[in-house]
């Protein structure tokens, strides 16, 4: 039974306020993950999870860890209990340096340092070069791609492309304003039922985001990793990597591609998966997973345990 399970973490715009309150109250172990968290940011990250401000909490330097830590704290209390060799871990976007934490290949401690790093640079790149991001409902994929190719222009700071492909009917674009908003037309143009514009500045897993490469290159490099002793399926390639090369790279390149959720998801159906569990703050990927493999099991280990008040 334990070979058909896979945990899930979701990424950035799963924060709200309050989360991991419940479980530091309940749980020894989840309370020593948010002391160390707090030690090893030299904040007091706990407190912007549990009070907010909400402002402060969504600032992606402080939401990437912020839900890194809740997403560990909850998979600690979990393996405590009941311990479990699942079959895959994944992570979507930023939530894949969670499911790295969880296989081993990164310590919390560095799981951590890398992705505040990574808001760091993210908000850097952002600033350097503002974009825009939008959710497209009810267009399908090739049409969609179609249209951020006709969208994008010349250069590489001009493009738009498709940033996570989250379930049927539902993925996110990203890159240049001025695409994104041919784009957003064009997708309506062609069918879609709804655009939404994205109240964001930083155009993740787009072009705009190269600045944030190299800095976050050498970080990785930076890192001592070990080979996962459970297969992460990559947001890059929604296959399984377990070498530390392969675990670099995908970092790397995460930053400027494509999270193929859709992908991940049904390729760890058809290698037998039957039971999915998300394991951090809020109901995302629960949402998703619905759309993408109706027929299999999906639990939201936060509401099971009473831990979203």
């Amino acid at each position: 039974m334990e070979n058909r399970i896979a945990f899930l973490f979701p990424g950035q715009g799963s924060q709200f306020v309050g989360m991991g309150r419940k479980a530091a109250d309940e749980s020894p172990v989840a309370r020593t993950t948010f002391d160390e968290a707090d030690h090893l940011l030299g904040q007091s990250i706990s407190r912007l999870c549990f009070e907010g401000p909400i402002e402060t909490l969504t600032d992606t330097i402080n939401a990437q860890p912020a839900i890194l830590t809740v997403s560990i704290a909850y998979w600690r209390m979990q393996q405590e209990v009941e311990p479990v060799r699942p079959a895959y871990l994944a992570g979507h976007s930023m939530g894949e340096y969670t499911a790295l934490v969880a296989a081993g290949v990164l310590t919390f401690a560095d799981g951590l340092r890398l992705v505040r790093e990574r808001g760091r640079l993210m908000k850097e790149a952002g600033k350097r070069h503002p974009g825009q991001m939008a959710a497209v409902i009810g267009l399908d994929a090739p049409v969609l791609e179609q249209v951020c190719r006709e969208a994008s222009g010349t250069g590489e700071l001009q493009k738009v492309q498709i940033a996570n492909y989250n379930a049927p009917g539902q993925i996110v674009i990203s890159g240049a304003e001025e695409a994104v908003n041919r784009a957003m037309a064009l997708a309506k143009e062609r069918g879609a039922k709804r655009v939404i514009p994205l109240a964001v500045s930083i155009a993740s897993h787009s072009p705009l985001m190269r600045a944030a490469v190299e800095g976050l290159g050498h970080a990785v490099a930076g890192v001592a990793m070990r080979p996962a002793t459970v297969p992460v399926v990559a947001n890059v390639t929604a296959r399984p990597i377990s070498s530390v090369d392969e675990i670099r790279q995908e970092l790397v390149s995460q930053l400027t591609s494509s999270v193929r959720w859709i992908d991940s998801v049904r390729y760890m159906v058809q290698q037998g998966v039957s039971e999915f569990v998300e394991m951090g703050p809020k109901d995302v990927l629960t949402g998703l997973q619905k759309r993408i493999a109706p027929d299999s099991r999906i639990t939201n280990w936060e509401s099971q345990h009473g831990l979203t008040g």
